[in-house]
This record gives C-alpha cells, structure tokens and sequence, in this order.
C-alpha cells in the first residue's frame, strides 16, 4: 500500500480540510479551497473531454494568476504534462519550444496573443485556450477559458493512476547554445522539493504567500504545491509592481515570498520603502545571481525583510542548497551576518548530496574556502533528463551525478558559495541569458568584428550582458546602435546593456579567448581593457 509522490495530493487534502479557507487572492477575486478545487476539477475535465490523455503534453503562457495555479492542478492531476512558457521570450524562441514540447494544447493570456499570432501557423496546437484580459484583445481562434471550463455540473473526473516518476512539468531552460533545453520534472522531484520548501522556508497554515517569483520559474521554485500543502494562502501578482508589493504587505499581511536579488533590489530602492511600516516580517528566500551582502542587510534593515538565500537549477527541481541560519549567527554584526547570508549554504532536508569537487581528480575539495571546484548533486531533486535529447543529458549526469557547471569553494562549517561560473551564463534578475546567442546575434552586424559577452555587475539586476566588441577596420558605429540593433533581433531583457569598444580581446597563444580575464576586469579591477 505505497501511495505515489506527487504534489497533487496537497490540493485534496487541503480542500479536505480547509474547504472555506481563502486559498487565493487575486486583485480583487477570491477562492476558497473548495471553489479553487471545483475550478482545477473543471479545467481537468475540460481537458479531457478536448482529448487531452494521460502523458499528453499542455503548454500554458500565463503571468500569476489565479488561471496560472489552477493550470497546474487541473492539467496535471488528469497525468498530463505541463509546459509552462517564459512570456519575456521572443516568438522565435517560444515557436522552437512549442514544436519541440510536443504541446497540443495552449492555454495563452490575451495579453501575449499577438506573439502566438505571428507563429501560429508554424505551431502543433490543436486548441487554443483564452484568457481574456481588459484591453487586450485576441485574434487567435480558439475558446476563452471560462467558457472552456463551463462544464455539467455532474462531470465525473476519470480515474488517473499516477506513477511519481512520470513526468509532471516539462520546463524549459535556456543553455550555453541558443536552443533552450526541455527539463523533464517528475511528480516525485517536484514533492521533495516543495518539502524541502515547506521545512526551510518554515511555511505553515496561517501563512500569506505573495507570487512575486514568475510561475514559470521552476514552477515557482516549488511554491504552486507548497502553500497548498499547508493550506496557506497564494498572493497572486500579475506583475513585479514594487509600490503595489509594499502596499500588499499590509493590506493582506504577507508572510512569505521568493524573488531574485533583483526584486530585492527594487523594493529597497521604491520611495514608498522609507516611509512604510510593514509589520509583518516577511520571510524572503532569494537566488538567482548571487545577492550582494550590501543588499541583504539593507533588505533586512529598511524593510524587515528575513532574508533566505537558497541555490538551485531548473534542473534540481531547483533547491539544492539553502543558507541555514544558526543561532550563533545572531550575535555577529549585521555586515557580517550579511556576508554569511550571501553564501549558498548546505544541503536540504529532502533533496540528496550536493557538494564541490576537483575538476580534475573528481575529489570533493577541501573546506578551506580556497580550493575551487564544481557543485555536484544526486538524489531525490534531479531531473529525470533533457526532452528529447540523450546527448545533453549525458552530458550533464555522468555517474550517477549531476554537474551543476558552477565553481564555487566551501567554507569549513560546510557553507558552499559560488565563485564563478564554468558556463558563461549570464543570470540576470532571476532569467539565464546565453553570453553565445548575444555574440551569434552581434557577430551578423556588419560592422562587428570580434565580440565577447560578459556579465557584469548591475545594482538592480544583480548581473547583466555587455558586450566588448572590436570593430571593422573603418567602422563608425555607436554603443546605441548596437544595442539597438540587438534589441531587434533578441528578446529585449537578453540584449547588452552596455558595449565598449576594443582594439583586441585577450586572447592564449592558439587563438582561445579569454573571458575570464574580461571578467576580472570588471568584477575586481579597471574598467578599460585597452
């Protein structure tokens, strides 16, 4: 009598036993558990009455809404997959996801139809799902989402058996190449990992969670199924709103909310954070790129935040690793406390071994804080592959272990902090940008002729792309037609913020180009590399 893994049985127990408490807000709608169930209930059977099956493939584009979190419940406990889409991407990269998830269903916002319109005639989709939104209007032919789920009130839902190890979300993730990769999440990883969410992140019934994480972020990082687990109450937040957030601490007194140093960064930056008393002491857990110490204790000072620093990856479900607060830490002055809460930390409850080794015997490294090595992990988190591709996921699990391709040390209490990174991967405000696909993008400017792409320090998103470009022999081209020139052919939030224009790159004697010495130029050092 072993009953599977699988967030899914949260929402049943919740609606068990919390059936009149609010389970979400959003603006001015309200759902109890048992009108959130009702609606996952007729989404589900929508779904299957539209043909959808058990294994079949359901991409949803939708911001945090109410809409967002019953997809979640309503696709997957019919043993459907969810494919949750990043809306910032451009319709070119959404086209590439789309065909290869194998979707045949799309759930979209009315705000984001005009990027489905322009490709959809290149889509697999059968039926289009829409969400109507004031002004917003959509001319892609399919039915809107309340008249979809307008089903017979005695609809009898089909008996699913769920295996916890079939696949639950199918979320995308851009890599080092300009292809984003299909993580395949099963309902087992997504449990552990909202474990590990409910445990460290100390959330309990009584607690009010505020959606400021984009959904589609590792499904939240685990928060869809963790504050239903607890019978807690979702937020939801269409978009990062700095003022309305501050304004939402009170007026619903939010306990708990994730968000990427960036958003930190926001809300101690608003005017309204000098003057407001928020009473509540949210708990805030924060990854993405590394938070600044500087910036956690302002967070912490200015708005009382309790600032969490957690680490992980689309592919680890994501948390791997979070910084576990001890008591000894307390008396400890604040900038000192700040520099300790900037590192990744340990090991979660629920999610396996992670540690750092020597790339070159494979050995765990010292705990001196000096020796640098890979993050590695196996265990309960780790995704089951790459879609449809056996290469890339060979790649990345080798014996039984997953490579993280992050460099970091760790500390001799066992505190792990990233020092670099083996990929050059950009991370900025919580969204992996490709430092290769910006150089392919620039590399088709006429008057280019060598670049590389960098991350560097940025106050508000934590890290962001430059781009150093040496030029044609007689090029007269400026640093905002280049930007400009990469906004139109890339998603804005990839594009370079800044360019500075070089006779050469730093370069090893065969040729190889040499980023890491462009970064220490402007991580550590001047800020002019000719």
């Amino acid at each position: 009598m072993i009953a599977p893994l699988t967030p899914l049985d949260w929402k049943r127990r919740a609606i068990k036993y919390y059936p009149e408490k609010v389970a979400v807000i959003d603006e001015e709608k309200t759902f109890t558990y048992k009108e959130f169930g009702d609606r996952t209930d007729r989404l589900a059977f929508a779904l299957h009455q539209s043909g959808v099956q058990q294994g079949d493939h359901v991409a949803v584009m939708l911001p945090n809404t109410h809409y967002m979190l019953e997809c979640f419940y309503g696709i997957c406990q019919m043993g459907a997959v969810m494919v949750p889409l990043n809306y910032r991407l451009t319709a070119k990269d959404l086209e590439y996801i789309i065909n290869h998830s194998d979707a045949k269903t799309l759930i979209v916002d009315a705000e984001f139809g005009k990027l489905i319109e322009e490709i959809q005639d290149k889509l697999p989709i059968e039926k289009y799902v829409v969400v109507e939104v004031d002004g917003h209007e959509s001319k892609i032919n399919g039915v809107t989402y309340e008249d979809f789920i307008e089903v017979d009130r005695d609809f009898l839902l089909p008996e699913v058996r769920i295996d916890e190890n079939q696949m639950l979300t199918l979320n995308y993730t851009s890599g080092t190449t300009s292809n984003p990769k299909g993580v395949m999440l099963t309902h087992r990883s997504n449990y552990l990992n909202a474990a590990n969410f409910l445990y460290h992140l100390k959330v309990e019934h009584d607690d009010v969670y505020l959606h400021t994480l984009p959904m589609f972020h590792a499904n939240g990082w685990g928060g869809v199924w963790a504050i239903t687990a607890a019978g807690g109450t979702h937020v939801c937040l269409r978009k990062v709103d700095p003022p309305l957030i501050l304004e939402l601490f009170e007026t619903h007194k939010i306990s708990v909310l994730c968000g990427a140093p960036t958003v930190v960064n926001m809300l101690v930056n608003e005017p309204k954070a000098k003057t407001i008393n928020i009473t509540t002491n949210p708990r805030m857990a924060t990854a993405g790129a590394p938070p600044a110490a500087a910036l956690i204790g302002k967070a912490q000072e200015l708005l009382g935040l309790n600032m969490m620093h957690v680490y992980g990856l689309t592919e680890t479900s994501p948390f791997i690793l979070y910084n576990e607060w001890k008591k000894a830490f307390d008396d400890k002055t604040p900038e000192e406390q700040a520099t300790i809460k900037a590192r990744q930390g340990i090991e979660l409850a629920f999610n396996g071994e992670t540690k750092v080794v020597n790339q070159e015997d494979g050995k765990e490294v010292e705990w001196s804080g000096k020796e640098l090595g890979e993050i590695i992990t196996r265990g309960n988190v780790v995704m089951s592959g790459y879609y449809k591709d056996p290469e890339k996921t060979a790649e990345a699990i080798k014996d039984g272990w997953f490579y993280t391709g992050d460099l970091a040390v760790t500390y001799p209490d066992g505190y792990i902090e990233i020092q670099d990174r083996i990929k050059d991967m950009i991370i900025s405000g919580g969204e992996n940008i490709s430092s290769t696909e910006i150089e392919g993008v620039l590399y088709k400017h006429p008057d280019v002729l060598e670049v590389a792409v960098i991350a560097v320090p940025d106050e508000k998103w934590g890290e962001v792309p430059k781009a150093i470009i040496v030029l044609q022999g007689g090029a007269n081209v400026t640093e905002q037609e280049i930007i400009a020139y990469t906004r139109d052919n890339m998603a804005h939030f990839k594009a370079p913020k800044s360019i500075e224009f070089v006779e050469a790159l730093p370069k090893t004697a065969t040729g190889k180009l040499q980023k890491f010495r462009l970064r220490e130029m402007y991580w550590n050092g001047p800020k002019k590399v000719n």
